[in-house]
């Protein structure tokens, strides 16, 4: 099946996958902190903004442009198994979150969302 996948997907359409989960499981994650953090210090002018997904897809596309050329320098915000062409959407988050820095780090985002989920919901 990956390989009838692989046959099918075009390296735009490789690229863009590759960007979306970029943006998605490493750029949103940051951005939703720093906005709950705000929220939380007083900034309420956050409700309905789209900046959190403005803000994720422009680290995403920083991100991705250098670190293709340059991944020894970008490697806390690159991951090259994102851009794989023959492998398939759930096989690159599969392979993703099975490394031990990326395992640490989703175990670190879901503690600091959830902590700050709280303390932003009980603060008002």
């Amino acid at each position: 099946m990956a390989a009838t996948i692989a046959a099918r997907k075009s390296r735009l359409h490789n690229a863009l996958e590759g960007l979306a989960l970029t943006a998605t499981l490493q750029s949103f994650p940051t951005f939703a902190t720093a906005a709950m953090l705000l929220k939380l210090l007083g900034n309420h002018d956050l409700v309905g903004d789209p900046g959190v997904a403005i803000a994720s897809i422009a680290h995403a596309l920083l991100a991705v442009a250098p670190g293709s050329s340059f991944p020894s320098f970008f490697k806390t915000v690159y991951e090259p198994k994102f851009f794989e062409a023959h492998l398939s959407r759930s096989d690159k988050i599969t392979a993703w979150r099975t490394q031990p820095v990326a395992s640490l780090q989703l175990v670190t985002i879901v503690l600091l969302l959830s902590g700050m989920a709280v303390v932003t919901a009980s603060v008002g």
